[in-house]
């Protein structure tokens, strides 16, 4: 049955006071569902923890962690799986009795998954300096403000509420904070790449100037400035870019420029590089596509060209065939640097059913194991991330050839008990092209 059928009556026949009490009454409901989940993500949780290793129910199921467990069942992003998870430990018997309110809260369905999470994380646990009746008694308060605040302001409400009990503990927590940062690429859907993460105070206000800097012409600037810097500022001002464009753009030439003085500093030995890979057909006639290393959107062969001119050029040359270069039989163990970047080039990123991981992520796996006699081929040879090699090596799957997927994936008698094979395609669309040419 649909929700909204839960009213009676369409929204839009609702009057105002009515239409306010519906949502709220979804919400609760909302809400006790949500308490449920939660208390089902932390079992899953608690059945991947580490020291279950392969066997844990996670590994078992192919995925890295619970979180990723959590997000295929239920859809949720990385962030919302992890709340439900930490949330649904709470209701754990006396896993944080100093929160005793907000779980009495959340099992009547009056505070949020989301409210509850930020209320643990603000006041923390008892220390040396803090009473756990003191903590309790805050958290009881912050259940009683949570009505008439924002997630947000009830995060900083309960952080506010810490430092008035435990001023001597800000710098741990300051500590704490800079441990939480963090910066991510994800891919989406539509060929972006979604960049998020976290910033402690300390480097949010670096990177916050950085972004002012470039955008607040845009934003409503100050108004009494030299020629100079009124010309600067209107040159941002007529700028076609949207605001967000403009800090990205500003954001990757920081990067590009940062790397470029200092890359051995910022980035050890190695130099960044960004590979792009093109058939030798599309890159004479100008047409067609090229791919950069680890993502799987088109770029134009006039961007090609210009990273080419800029980088160089680094050919793998394919036999349309066999399309595995570079055997080396039974005389050497590891995969060369060169087999590598054919094997980049051929495979993509982790061909294990499902994953995302890109080529920087993997290693050089042997289908017919070096053990057993395989031999150190391409055609042998496929690229696992590091989970799903340690996978395929310790929790009994198999990696066969195939000729349609060039490779399948055969689970262990566990997890599928008919061990059907499970198709492991290339994610290389230059490989694709190749083969229809």
């Amino acid at each position: 049955m649909p929700l909204l059928d839960l009213l009676d009556v369409a929204p839009a026949t609702l009057d105002d006071h009515a239409l306010k009490g519906a949502l709220g009454s979804l919400a609760e409901l909302r809400h006790r569902v949500d308490v449920a989940a939660s208390a089902v993500a932390a079992e899953i949780a608690h059945r991947s923890r580490h020291e279950h290793g392969l066997q844990g129910l996670a590994q078992k199921s192919g995925v890295h962690t619970a979180e990723r467990v959590v997000q295929h069942l239920t859809g949720l992003d990385s962030r919302q799986a992890r709340t439900l998870i930490q949330v649904g430990e709470l209701l754990t018997p006396d896993a944080a009795p100093w929160l005793a309110p907000v779980t009495a809260a959340l099992e009547g369905g009056r505070v949020s998954i989301a409210q509850a999470d930020v209320i643990r994380a603000g006041l923390g646990a008892p220390s040396a300096e803090i009473a756990a009746d003191d903590l309790t008694d805050a958290a009881a308060r912050l259940v009683s403000l949570s009505p008439s605040l924002t997630v947000e302001r009830l995060a900083s409400r309960a952080r506010e509420m810490r430092d008035d009990l435990d001023s001597a503990g800000v710098a741990d927590r300051e500590r704490h904070l800079r441990d939480k940062r963090y910066l991510s690429l994800t891919p989406t859907g539509d060929g972006m790449t979604r960049l998020f993460g976290l910033l402690d105070p300390e480097s949010a206000a670096i990177v916050g100037a950085a972004f002012d800097a470039a955008t607040s012409p845009r934003r409503g600037g100050v108004r009494f400035v030299d020629p100079e810097t009124r010309a600067a500022s209107d040159a941002v001002v007529a700028d076609p870019r949207t605001i967000g464009q403009i800090a990205l753009d500003t954001f990757v030439d920081l990067v590009r420029l940062g790397t470029d003085v200092a890359p051995g500093k910022l980035l050890g030995a190695k130099r960044h590089s960004v590979r792009v890979l093109v058939t030798a057909r599309d890159l004479a006639t100008g047409t067609g596509a090229g791919f950069f290393e680890g993502q799987t959107e088109a770029a134009s062969t006039a961007t090609v060209e210009r990273h080419i001119c800029d980088t160089g050029i680094l050919p793998i040359q394919f036999d349309v065939t066999a399309r595995d270069p570079l055997r080396l039989g039974r005389d050497h163990r590891l995969f060369t640097s060169r087999q590598r970047e054919a094997l980049v080039a051929r495979d993509g990123g982790c061909r294990f059913p499902e994953c995302d991981r890109p080529p920087s992520w993997t290693e050089a796996h042997h289908s017919r194991h070096w053990k057993h006699g395989g031999p150190t081929d391409i055609e042998d040879g496929i690229l696992l991330c590091r989970h799903h090699h340690h996978l395929v090596h310790d929790n009994g799957w198999r990696i066969e050839r195939d000729s349609e997927h060039g490779f399948v994936a055969i689970p262990p008698p566990d997890v599928d008990r008919r061990q059907m094979p499970i198709p492991m395609p290339s994610r290389s669309r230059v490989l694709a092209r190749l083969a229809r040419a």
